[in-house]
This record gives C-alpha cells, structure tokens and sequence, in this order.
C-alpha cells in the first residue's frame, strides 16, 4: 500500500462518524444440579427410536459377516502381493 491510499483511507476514517464496535455477547447457561441433568437425560433417552431385539441381533449379525468378509479380502490380497514381491525379488535366499 502506498503513502497516497494510506493518507486517502486516513481521511475517509477521519470524515466518518467512529462507531463503537459491540461484540455479541455469548449466551451462558445456567449450569444445572446432577439430580436435574440425570432427569433430563432420562427424557432425552426416552426420545430415542431404540433397536427391538430381533433387529439388534441381525445388525450384529450383518456387522460381523461384513468384518469376516473384509477381511478375508484385505488377508487374500496381503497374500497374493507377498507372493508375487517374494518371487520377483527371489523369495528365500
């Protein structure tokens, strides 16, 4: 920046009303008692949709096919790129 926009913005500052700057404040909340927040997560939980039974046993079910599957794929291809870096760099020395 030069001196003549330096002495230009110097000016307009000069000729415009200063203005107080004003932060929002932040809103603080009232820190509640353990006996208050425990009831209020009581009625959180209770607004929870929560599995039935027979549906938590098949999400477990399709979570530990879905890692027994992955990682047989990861194993296989751990397997495969070890064999063909042992035999092209001459596997046992």
């Amino acid at each position: 920046m030069n001196r003549q926009t330096k002495r230009m913005m110097d000016r307009r500052q000069a000729t415009q009303p200063r203005r107080p700057q004003q932060r929002p404040t932040p809103e603080r909340k009232k820190r509640v008692g353990p006996r208050q927040f425990l009831r209020e997560v009581r009625q959180e939980l209770n607004k929870v949709a929560w599995p039935s039974g027979r549906e938590l046993g098949l999400y477990t079910l399709v979570v530990l096919v879905s890692v027994v599957v992955l990682t047989s794929y990861v194993f296989g291809l751990d397997f495969v790129i070890a064999r063909a870096v042992l035999s092209v760099f001459g596997g046992r020395s």
